[in-house]
């Protein structure tokens, strides 16, 4: 099933290309706003299927393309990011050691919002595409065998990053946490219609072109072990997200006036544009371009407010 909120944080169904509305089969369920009802619904989504199911069979439905479409976790708990967790298309020697950081639930946007760039003197922007696990039930130092049983379903997820920001090794909080720096969407797939998040094609997109394209399949440390090791340090709450990282070697930066799209297989195609009130420029290369030009780092800034001189 895939769900989503749309309008005015009406909570639907996605039936093909049609959304169902489907508040009414699920007003009982106790909320002061969207995240409330969400989580309420995956919390106790056995006891509530059955109507939703009905409530589609039932429903007229709109075309998707007139509705707006909002995030589908508005405001979760918890936004956990795995940290440097791929094999970079095998040109790891090994996995870096698991690590992870928090993402401020008041970054979250859906699909068709906006990026924006902060003025901050950050060295590059980025927008790295993820898979992103919903979390079912509540998870407290559970072992890896049972951690699937946790998992709700995924959706698409953009980890926005500021980088270069000073002081030196201060980089995760001002880096990730900004405003804006966590898309996802467009909606929440449940994990029956997932047969294999270890398996998913992941395509981003930058004006068109194709800059990054890797599979799930190169997970350094895969879900299981994440939720093992993340729930051994705080709880996981029902409608918490963890993202699951990216291949980094597809990275570019983002600047004013992008349109960007990331798609994972089966999890739909979440849509970004990118505004820079301050309209600074990149080279449009890629970190896998430069690295096979001999380059290190990311590509220097080229023009506007902070660009080096």
């Amino acid at each position: 099933m895939k769900l989503l909120f749309f309008d005015d944080f009406r909570l639907g169904v996605l039936r093909g290309e049609t959304v169902i509305d489907v508040s009414q089969a699920l007003r009982d369920i106790p909320h002061v706003g969207p995240q409330d009802l969400i989580s309420g619904l995956i919390e106790r989504f056995a006891d509530y299927r059955g109507a939703l199911e009905e409530a589609v069979r039932r429903g007229p439905g709109v075309p998707v393309g007139q509705v707006r479409i909002r995030p589908p976790l508005p405001r979760p708990s918890n936004i956990v990011c795995m940290a440097v967790n791929y094999m970079e298309g095998g040109t790891r020697a090994a996995p870096a050691p698991i690590n992870a950081f928090h993402k401020s639930p008041s970054a979250v946007i859906g699909d068709g919002d906006t990026m924006v760039l902060p003025d901050v003197p950050a060295t590059i922007f980025e927008g790295e595409a993820e898979v992103a696990v919903v979390i079912g039930k509540r998870a407290s130092r559970i072992g890896a065998a049972a951690a699937m049983d946790h998992v709700f379903g995924y959706l698409n997820f953009m980890d926005g990053s500021a980088r270069g920001l000073l002081p030196a090794g201060n980089t995760f909080y001002q880096m990730k946490s900004r405003d804006t720096f966590a898309p996802m969407g467009p909606y929440l797939v449940t994990a029956d219609e997932v047969p294999d998040p270890h398996a998913l094609p992941v395509r981003l997109w930058v004006n068109g072109t194709l800059t990054q394209d890797f599979n799930t399949s190169d997970m350094a440390h895969r879900i299981p072990r994440c939720l093992e090791w993340v729930s051994a340090i705080h709880t996981l709450e029902p409608g918490d997200v963890l993202a699951t990282g990216t291949n980094h070697g597809g990275l570019s930066a983002f600047q004013d006036g992008d349109r960007i799209e990331l798609e994972t297989e089966g999890l739909g195609r979440l849509h970004v544009r990118v505004r820079d009130d301050l309209r600074r420029t990149w080279a449009r290369e890629t970190r896998l371009d430069r690295q096979r030009k001999g380059l290190e780092g990311t590509t220097p800034q080229l023009t506007g407010k902070y660009a080096p001189r």
